[in-house]
C-alpha cells in the first residue's frame, strides 16, 4: 500500500482529502498533520470511523520516515516554505496551494512572493488536460478552484482555434473556497443573505487563468452564501459558422475518455449537481447569428476544486486507475 502523509489536516482541504484517501483501494493514511511542530496531538471527530487516526504536530523526519507521497493543504505561504524541504526528502509531493502554480518569475511575484524557485519544476496539475506531463511526476501543483472550471470550459475551445473574442468570467464560489481560517469576509453575519464582488483585476487566479490560455480574461469571483460550490458563467465570442454541434464535437473529443467530466449542452449545469463529488459538469448555449457563446461551469470547490482532483492526480502519477477513491 502507498503510504500517504497530509500535512494542513485540519483545513477543510486536507480533511476531504482524508475523507478521500480513507476509501482508496491503494493507499493508506500513515500520519496526518497540522502545520505547526507546537500543536498537540487529537482527534478528528468529523473523521470518525472514516480514519480514526491521531493528529500530530508537523515534524518533517516522521513524515520522511513514515510517508511516501505527501500532500500539502496549507496555506500559500507555508507550502512556499515547506516544498521544497518535503521534496529533498525524495518524497512526492501534490501541493494543494496556489504557491507554485504560476510559471512566470515576475507573475509569481506579485502574487505569491514568499515563493522560491526549486530545483524540481512542478507540473500543474489539471488532470484532464495534463494527463501525459502527470505520469511519474514528483512534484504536482495543483490547480485553484476557480481556474478548473474555467479551464476545463476553454481550453479545448481554445485549443480548437473556437473564440474570436474577450473571455469574460463571472464566478460564484461557497464560502468554503476562503478557507477555515475566519476572516470578516467570512464572518457568517457577512455572508448569510448576501452575495458580494471581490478581488477585481486583483485576484491571483485571474493571473492562473491566463497564464494556461495565453490570453487576457476579465475574471469576476463573488462570494455566495453556500458552504461549497463554484458556478462559472463565462461569457465570450465564436469564429464564424461556428454551430452548437461544433461546440459539442469538440468538448465531446477532448472529455471522451474523462470520468469526471460531464457534458451538459443547453442544460445549464448546477451546484446542487456536483456538491460533494468530483465531478465538472459543463453546458453551453450559442447564439448562431452573433457569435456569442454562454459556458456555465460547475463544481464543488473542495472536491474537483482541490482534494478530490489533488487525488486525481495522484492515481494518474502513479498508474492507478483514476476514480479509485472518487466513486
Amino acid at each position: 500500500m502507498l503510504r500517504i502523509g497530509v500535512v494542513g489536516a485540519t483545513g477543510y482541504g486536507g480533511q476531504e482529502l482524508i475523507r478521500l484517501v480513507a476509501r482508496h483501494p491503494h493507499a493508506d493514511i500513515t500520519v496526518a498533520m497540522t502545520s505547526s511542530a507546537g500543536d498537540e496531538t487529537r482527534t478528528l471527530p468529523g473523521l470518525t470511523h472514516i480514519w480514526d487516526g491521531d493528529l500530530t504536530a508537523f515534524s518533517l523526519d516522521r513524515l520522511a520516515a513514515e510517508a511516501d507521497v505527501v500532500f500539502l493543504a496549507l496555506p500559500d505561504t507555508a507550502s512556499a516554505g515547506l516544498a521544497g524541504d518535503v521534496l529533498s526528502r525524495n518524497l512526492r509531493v501534490f501541493d494543494l496551494s496556489g504557491a507554485f502554480r504560476l510559471r512566470d518569475v515576475e507573475t509569481r511575484r506579485r502574487w505569491y512572493p514568499e515563493t522560491p524557485t526549486l530545483e524540481h519544476a512542478p507540473v500543474y496539475g489539471l488532470t484532464e488536460r495534463r494527463r501525459e506531463m502527470l505520469r511519474d511526476a514528483r512534484f504536482v501543483a495543483c490547480p485553484g478552484c476557480y481556474p478548473t472550471a474555467a479551464l476545463l470550459a476553454l481550453e479545448p475551445l481554445v485549443e480548437a482555434g473556437l473564440l474570436a473574442g474577450d473571455v469574460m468570467i463571472d464566478a460564484k464560489s461557497g464560502i468554503s473556497g476562503a478557507g477555515r481560517k475566519p476572516s470578516l469576509r467570512s464572518h457568517f453575519s457577512e455572508c448569510h443573505g448576501n452575495v458580494t464582488a471581490y478581488g477585481i483585476f486583483a485576484h491571483r487566479h485571474g493571473a492562473e487563468i491566463e497564464q494556461e490560455l495565453s490570453r487576457p480574461v476579465t475574471f469576476v469571483p463573488h462570494l455566495v452564501p453556500l458552504d461549497r460550490g463554484i458556478l462559472e458563467t463565462i461569457y465570450t465570442r465564436v469564429e464564424a459558422k461556428t454551430s452548437e454541434r461544433t461546440i459539442a464535437d469538440v468538448l465531446g473529443r477532448a472529455y471522451r475518455d474523462a470520468p469526471f467530466i460531464r457534458l451538459r449542452g443547453r442544460a445549464n449545469p448546477e451546484i446542487r449537481h456536483v456538491a460533494h463529488t468530483n465531478y465538472c459538469d459543463i453546458g453551453w448555449t450559442l447564439d448562431a447569428a452573433t457569435g456569442r457563446l454562454v459556458m456555465v461551469s460547475c463544481l464543488d470547490n473542495l472536491v474537483k476544486g482541490a482534494a478530490g482532483q489533488a487525488v486525481q492526480n495522484l492515481n494518474v502519477a502513479l498508474g492507478f486507475d483514476e476514480t479509485d477513491g472518487l466513486l
